[in-house]
């Protein structure tokens, strides 16, 4: 099994600056690559503090020169906030620069306050993400870039430096509403799973893209196996694991709900974002500190035993490729977070790095892949 680190600019309320907060994040992503995780994982948020992450692909450049042997992954670049043409360039650069090691995640984004700062209308954010990921992932592999379809009008324009490698097999797309599995699907990507709902409920989704696919793709070509994210807190004593989960997994979902403006029904009438508008409707029916607990007791917490147990649980259900946890979230002090990722590492990381698993796909070459690149070449 492939284990990677999260990365979480969170600010919060405790004081720290912004810089201050990326200072305590990078030294722990050193520490974390010190202690053997095989990737970094990068999200992208902007205009709060919720995330301070506007750039994956920009920091991972960063990242993958500093640490030039681990996997790099975008969990996720939300596609309708960019120009195709340039995010295209941008990802083949990145994959170039690193020597393949790009994991590209893609996603559509929920929060209306993004949209609104980029002034994209979120009624068309499905059909936009559609559009875009069918553009960029076809573009990486043939070279050159084309589009006029509604959203998009780019008159065919090579990228340059062309993709040195295929990005087959190596996009996945974030996705938490019943209705995007069958869309992911359909776009031949990749699950991130990002945990936000009951297991069951996940590997019923799961079912779902997986029907989808082979009907796509056919029998014989099986569908890959997903990656999943989830917040993670380890501590020797049960007790106070389960009181720190509580306090600061928690906590991260008020950010949750406060950036993604769910008391406030942020979605309701927007298209495509159904789903999103249930959430504000359980949060009403509930409360946000019963919704915050729920969402705590998803997660992977406790001593090492109790972790080990609740990933085996997650591997029987989803069989995943990777899990990519994370350690810093809501003003858990940098020391706390960092006494948490070194006890995984010693106690659980070997254990869970020995278990089978589908293997993480590699970059090959772009020329043993599409013919007509060499040819064109020529």
């Amino acid at each position: 099994m492939h284990i990677g680190y999260s990365i979480g600019f969170q600010c919060s309320d405790d004081g720290r600056s912004d810089q201050d907060v990326y200072t305590d994040e990078l030294r722990l992503v050193d520490v974390a690559v010190d202690l053997g995780f095989e990737s970094l994982w990068s999200v992208e948020h902007h205009f709060t503090d919720y995330l301070l992450s506007p750039d994956p692909l920009q920091l991972l450049a960063w990242l993958g020169a500093r640490h030039p042997h681990v996997r790099l992954g975008t969990a996720v670049v939300v596609l309708p906030w960019h120009e195709p043409l340039r995010c295209a360039e941008r990802i083949a650069q990145l994959d170039n620069l690193s020597g393949g090691r790009l994991l590209l995640g893609l996603g559509r984004g929920i929060a209306k306050v993004e949209y609104d700062g980029f002034g994209v209308d979120m009624d068309t954010s499905r059909e936009r993400f559609v559009s875009y990921t069918n553009l960029i992932v076809e573009a990486l592999e043939r070279g050159w870039i084309e589009a006029d379809d509604g959203f998009a009008s780019i008159p065919r324009r090579e990228l340059r430096p062309r993709p040195a490698f295929s990005m087959r097999g190596r996009v996945f797309a974030g996705a938490i509403s019943p209705e995007a599995m069958p869309i992911m699907a359909r776009l031949g990507v990749g699950l991130l799973v990002i945990p936000q709902k009951p297991w069951p409920v996940v590997r019923a989704d799961l079912d779902a893209y997986r029907d989808t696919w082979r009907a796509t793709w056919g029998q014989d070509s099986p569908p890959p196996a997903p990656l999943c994210g989830g917040h993670v807190f380890v501590d020797a004593d049960a007790d106070r694991a389960r009181e720190m989960a509580h306090r600061y997994i928690g906590g991260y979902y008020h950010t949750v709900m406060a950036h993604y403006g769910f008391a406030e029904h942020a979605h309701a009438g927007v298209k495509g974002y159904e789903f999103y508008a249930s959430v504000s409707h359980h949060i009403d029916r509930h409360g946000s500190e019963q919704a915050a607990l729920e969402f705590a007791d998803l997660m992977p917490w406790g001593t090492p035993d109790q972790v080990i147990a609740k990933l085996a649980h997650l591997r029987d259900l989803l069989g995943p490729a990777a899990i990519f946890p994370w350690f810093s979230y809501a003003g858990l002090p940098p020391a706390d977070a960092e006494a948490s990722l070194r006890l995984f590492a010693a106690e659980v990381l070997p254990e869970v790095r020995a278990w089978d698993a589908p293997a993480l796909p590699e970059a090959v070459a772009a020329d043993r892949v599409d013919p007509r690149r060499v040819e064109a070449r020529q």
